[in-house]
């Protein structure tokens, strides 16, 4: 068996597909790791989760923000789509409910203990090993199944931006949803800044990676994530960063988990969506 983790889809069918026949997807051996953000800004999404829905156990998903996104659209009444969204047709698709109760089985991390392998959409904060990540998203997950409404109304802001054990409620949820979901910089003590998106040389102290933050718990576990197309391909400090920006004329890229010396299998973009915010 063969596991590949593939980066940040975004609406990128076609390069899926190209994708799969490029790595020789074979569903009675290989498994594939989705770094989450299936859906948006390109200009198939409902293909995307179509395709990726239909490979049951042999796809491992996590939510990305955009996925959370097309929920929160789709649930809450008054919750409008974006300017730059494209998620029409996933809204009008007569098989949304089944994509979006499939969506919300999902979880915002999974973690393989025997591989010491921790799968993630943006990254994690220096303070939590891998167990606390993955009972965290559990947290997280059974209260979108349990009452998702609730949980989407709440998700948004960016407050608060430090993690406490005594955080609870709304304000628990949604720090650990920014983080899992949204994270790109942090400080040694954990504090995060959502607004910053640029390159990592941009970042000024006390801002760093979150992957570079010193006494991180998680150091001695490779952790698998995508989210920072302007990062691009990054394998090193014991990290996988795969967003290599397809939705904006970058490419889509596949690593095989199991080889880790073997170079990315990297499909360039065929879409071609204008960088914006």
């Amino acid at each position: 068996m063969a596991r590949w983790a593939i980066g940040d889809v975004q609406g990128c069918s076609s390069e899926l597909d190209e994708l799969l026949t490029r790595i020789r997807f074979n569903a009675d051996r290989d498994q594939l790791w989705f770094t989450g953000d299936l859906v948006n800004r390109g200009p198939q999404s409902l293909a995307v989760l179509r395709r990726v829905r239909e490979l049951a156990a042999n796809a491992i998903v996590v939510l990305g923000n955009h996925d959370l996104h097309l929920l929160a659209v789709a649930l809450l009444a008054g919750r409008k789509q974006r300017r730059n969204d494209t998620l029409a047709a996933v809204l009008s698709a007569p098989d949304r409910e089944a994509l979006y109760a499939w969506l919300l089985s999902r979880s915002l991390a999974h973690y393989d203990q025997a591989r010491n392998d921790l799968l993630v959409h943006a990254g994690v904060v220096p303070q939590w090993h891998a167990r606390r990540v993955a009972l965290l998203a559990d947290e997280v997950s059974q209260a979108l199944q349990h009452d998702p409404e609730k949980l989407l109304a709440g998700m948004y802001g960016d407050e608060p931006d430090q993690w406490d054990d005594s955080l609870s409620g709304q304000a628990r949820a949604r720090f650990i949803i920014n983080v899992l979901t949204r994270i790109r910089v942090c400080t040694a003590a954990g504090r995060i800044d959502l607004k910053q998106k640029g390159p990592p040389a941009e970042a000024r102290e006390p801002w760093m990676p979150w992957f570079l933050a010193p006494g991180r718990a998680t150091a001695a576990t490779r952790v698998i994530f995508g989210h920072w197309s302007t990062l691009g391909f990054y394998r090193k400090d014991g990290v996988l960063g795969l967003d290599t920006g397809c939705v904006w004329g970058g490419a889509l890229t596949a690593v095989n988990l199991d080889e880790t010396a073997a170079p990315p299998v990297v499909v360039i973009s065929h879409t071609r969506v204008p960088l914006q915010d």
